[in-house]
């Protein structure tokens, strides 16, 4: 059994056929997908969607793309959401500094609240940080992930970087772009990992792996994404994707049911 660990299904790319990747992420042996929202609207849709699929769960937090137009009471709709059946995780919260599309004061104010808010929940967060490690990490150092850990989600840094967030208790989880052969720094990431810390995800429909690279990605495809950590690792997927769900129902509370 796969478990996608991070995908955004609510996408406009979906709208006009998803039970048929629904369909197809099943027939793949995918058991769960976690369902990741980034403003107030998507983490509704994805809550509702986790309610309708007994199978599917949600994450629901700001991202740093809309750290600069939170409404005032946006924590509080945050608790009510965060309250709901299948809402398994704080996320996708963090840094973008790559894109920028929020202010960086506004991206890391934003990031401090949701993370006090997980720690006051007793929830895992989602992390994402691009071009931001230096800020993230030490954010997260000072301010404290909580008991409830989380997960870098689609990786990006170095093995050095690898080693000091799992330092801090959280998941590492590879995406497409560990597939890619201009990405050795990910390839290093992968074979050095701790098996107990792997997650395996799409993102989906971004980051489609090889040999779907450019093209929309879906759930299905995290078979792909496990299968080249497993080749990297010279061992089995069966293995490699076994303990990645396991990782999984412990980084998100699933439960030994998740999939079933």
């Amino acid at each position: 059994m796969f478990i996608d660990t991070h995908a955004h299904l609510d996408d406009e790319q979906f709208a006009a056929d998803l039970p048929a990747v629904l369909d197809r992420a099943r027939a793949a042996g995918v058991g769960a997908i976690v369902n990741a929202s980034y403003d107030l609207a998507s983490a509704g849709r994805a809550a509702g969607m986790a309610s309708v699929y007994p199978w599917i769960y949600a994450t629901c937090g700001i991202h740093p793309h809309g750290a600069a137009v939170v409404p005032e009471d946006y924590l509080e709709r945050l608790r009510e959401l965060l309250a709901r059946p299948g809402v398994v995780a704080l996320g996708e919260i963090g840094l973008d500094y790559y894109r920028n599309l929020s202010p960086r004061a506004d991206q890391q104010r934003v990031f401090r609240e949701q993370l006090a808010l997980a720690r006051e929940l007793n929830l895992p967060v989602v992390i994402h940080n691009r071009d931001a490690h230096a800020d993230v990490f030490d954010i997260l150092s000072s301010d404290g992930v909580g008991p409830a850990g989380g997960i870098m989600h689609c990786f990006s840094g170095g093995w050095e970087m690898a080693g000091r967030f799992m330092g801090l208790g959280l998941y590492i989880s590879l995406a497409g772009p560990v597939t890619f052969t201009n990405a050795p720094r990910l390839a290093e990431v992968a074979q050095k990992l701790p098996l107990e810390r792997i997650l395996v995800e799409t993102d989906c429909p971004y980051l489609a792996p090889h040999p779907y690279r450019g093209r929309r990605n879906e759930p299905a495809y995290v078979r792909l994404v496990a299968e080249k950590v497993a080749l990297l690792r010279g061992m089995g997927v069966e293995e490699l994707s076994a303990r990645a769900a396991q990782n999984a129902c412990l980084a998100f509370g699933l439960g030994s049911g998740a999939g079933a």
